[in-house]
């Protein structure tokens, strides 16, 4: 009989405990007391930053923010740029629908040299047409200025717009030594860059053959006396659709002359060689060759941020995530090893923003002992990357966000409510208790 009082006191003393944990967790209140910002400088213009970007303190939840900015603006280059454009009547030859071999290059052209100038008053771009001449051809008759450097893209643009493509051959050594002769001497960055769609077959002073072996040596050497003397040369080469053709005045086909002439894109003859088909000429020259001009890209690479929390928060708090980090992967939970979450950015441009948004709600059977406690949401975030030149960066905050948890002073609640009814029965219980242990104490001194 004692055995079942003290069974039914220990019963109520656990419903006991259980109705105050629960009345903990329905009247604590939670508040942020402070929320820096944690920030992380990466570059000049580019960051790391942890903020606190949402509080709904009703439902005891707060909402983070990880984030990474790449505000770095990519260098453009500066100095001199020749660009040294075919007119050969081949380029009249459609390549799709309607549309041209001069409109798909030349409107490439006019879009690079408009990015390339745009909010860059430190280069300067001139332009020379090449193909040859009807009265003197094998001349420098067989190229012309079109126009001299200027830092106007629109009358470039529109200069590029005046030129007519009705040139019989191709006499690239004649565009090659007039565009040399434009640069001026100053101690600066020289480019040059060469857009064609034909084989040379035409050069200046040449042996009046076409295609022949003096052809392709003027050319090829002239190509070399370019880069000798300093200036970045990059040439792309398309329209090409057999190169099994054997021109009747030779014995080498194209594949051959163009070989001998301008190397191979692994191994150029000289500077940079992009031989390509007519579906890649734009992506050539609004990309890979803009891109080759940036001295620096300025990406962010091989980012990866370690967010830590405590372990009060791990224990007492349910973590979620709000939305996915929209670059690169992110842990799908915290690691309880460490208490973290690992982010992991390949490569971050510049323009670009890495987001992801977490949320951390408080557990109904939290830990009593955090209340009154102030609370760091994380304990440290570190940062490891590859910066703009290349190297090893390791950076680390401890910064953090603060929640206090706060248990409101007990009030007397009115007769008749709910309350004084379970503070009754909690008193009843406690009651039978203290009764059921006193007597198992008296029975146990009886027994004695």
């Amino acid at each position: 009989m004692m055995k079942n009082k003290i069974f039914i006191g220990i019963f109520l003393c656990l419903i006991l405990m259980a109705n105050v944990s629960f009345a903990s967790y329905k009247t604590v209140t939670m508040s942020v007391v402070e929320e820096p910002i944690c920030t992380i400088q990466l570059g000049q213009n580019s960051k790391f930053e942890k903020k606190l970007v949402e509080k709904d303190l009703a439902n005891k939840e707060v909402t983070l923010q990880l984030q990474v900015t790449n505000n770095e603006i990519a260098d453009k280059p500066t100095g001199e740029i020749m660009l040294v454009l075919d007119n050969s009547v081949s380029m009249n030859n459609p390549v799709s629908g309607n549309v041209t071999r001069k409109e798909l290059i030349f409107e490439a052209a006019k879009s690079l040299v408009s990015n390339l100038l745009e909010g860059n008053d430190q280069l300067k771009i001139g332009i020379v047409r090449f193909s040859t001449s009807i009265t003197a051809e094998g001349t420098m008759d067989d190229a012309s200025v079109v126009s001299p450097l200027s830092n106007d893209a629109s009358a470039l643009n529109n200069a590029i717009n005046s030129i007519e493509t009705n040139g019989p051959r191709t006499n690239l050594h004649s565009g090659l030594l007039l565009a040399s002769q434009q640069f001026t001497k100053e101690d600066t960055n020289k480019y040059m860059i060469v857009l064609t769609d034909g084989i040379p077959n035409v050069a200046v002073d040449y042996d009046k053959i076409y295609y022949s072996d003096d052809v392709i040596a003027k050319t090829n050497q002239q190509l070399k006396a370019i880069e000798a003397k300093g200036i970045e040369l990059i040439t792309m080469l398309s329209g090409i659709n057999d190169e099994t053709t054997v021109p009747t005045t030779t014995t080498k086909n194209f594949g051959q002359i163009i070989k001998e002439v301008f190397g191979t894109e692994a191994n150029p003859t000289a500077g940079k060689f992009y031989y390509v088909t007519d579906a890649e000429v734009e992506k050539t020259i609004k990309e890979d060759i803009y891109q080759s001009l940036v001295p620096i890209k300025k990406s962010l690479k091989d980012i990866t941020v370690v967010d830590y929390f405590p372990e009060e928060i791990v224990k007492n708090f349910d973590f979620a995530y709000v939305s996915n980090a929209n670059i690169g992967t992110i842990s799908s939970k915290i690691d309880t090893q460490n208490n973290s979450i690992t982010w992991t950015i390949p490569e971050l441009a510049n323009g670009e923003t890495a987001t992801v948004q977490y949320k951390l709600k408080l557990k109904e059977n939290f830990d009593s002992s955090i209340i009154n406690k102030i609370l760091n949401t994380n304990e440290k975030v570190d940062i490891d990357y590859t910066d703009f030149d290349g190297n090893k960066q390791t950076k680390t905050s401890n910064i953090s966000p603060k929640l206090l948890l706060e248990e409101p002073p007990a009030k007397l609640p009115k007769a008749g409510t709910l309350s004084l009814l379970l503070i009754g029965f909690t008193a009843l219980a406690t009651i039978l208790f203290v009764y059921s242990m006193v007597k198992l104490i008296i029975v146990n001194h009886k027994l004695k």
